[in-house]
């Protein structure tokens, strides 16, 4: 871990500038959820990824947030995914990480 500034405020399971940056060169754009003092980090969804979370939560809504927390996960507090709390919380901006391009559709 880098050393924190006082402005900063610690969080658990906070990763390192070099971690954060290795994550962004393998997979490109990186989230961090913070929830209660705790955080963690995920990739952006593949459409593979979202695939398999529609499908795990086609029984159970709250699976599909629990696939796409385990299978885009790259670090931080385990908490989040633990703590039915803190799960809940990190659900309600999980959706944020979902691609969503622009599209345009024309009837010709």
């Amino acid at each position: 871990m880098e050393k924190i500034t006082e402005k900063q405020e610690a969080l658990v399971g906070q990763a390192t500038v070099a971690e954060i940056d290795e994550w962004k060169k393998r997979h490109g754009d990186i989230y961090a959820i913070k929830v209660d003092g705790h955080v963690c980090y995920l990739r952006k969804p593949t459409r593979r990824d979202l695939s398999f979370a529609s499908s795990a939560g086609k029984k159970d809504p709250l699976k599909f947030n629990e696939t796409l927390l385990r299978d885009c996960w790259l670090g931080g507090s385990e908490a989040i995914r633990r703590d039915d709390d803190k799960f809940m919380g990190a659900s309600g901006v999980l959706d944020k990480i979902i691609p969503d391009a622009e599209a345009e559709l024309e009837k010709l």
